[in-house]
């Protein structure tokens, strides 16, 4: 058993799925290792996600110390999110998944077309 942040965990794997679980967290991940985005860039490319939502997976993920957020002092203020160094070790576990999936379901999906 494990402890992180008040909670309990049967394993490892069960913590590492915690910290990334929900439906936008990994796409995030995904779209930061291409390189910083800003907010709104950030929301485009996840096609679908409220800005509450986006505001909140990013908050949690700061807190977690898999993103960063840059803010720059100019009028108006310009604020970037890039992965951190912790963030940026998941990009192949996630690729990886990614890479799993068009293999095993891209064919559903042109099947579905």
């Amino acid at each position: 058993m494990l402890e992180h942040n008040g909670k309990t965990y049967v394993c490892a794997l069960d913590l590492g799925f915690d910290i990334i679980r929900g439906k936008w967290k990994a796409v995030i991940i995904c779209h930061l290792a291409d390189g910083p985005k800003r907010f709104l860039a950030l929301q485009r490319v996840t096609n679908g996600v409220s800005q509450k939502v986006l505001s909140e997976c990013l908050s949690q993920m700061e807190d977690e110390g898999l993103v960063s957020k840059r803010v720059f002092l100019e009028t108006p203020p310009r604020v970037e999110y890039s992965l951190t160094e912790k963030g940026a070790e998941l990009v192949p576990a996630i690729k990886s998944i990614e890479a799993w999936s068009l293999r095993h379901y891209a064919e559903e999906e042109e099947t579905a077309k």
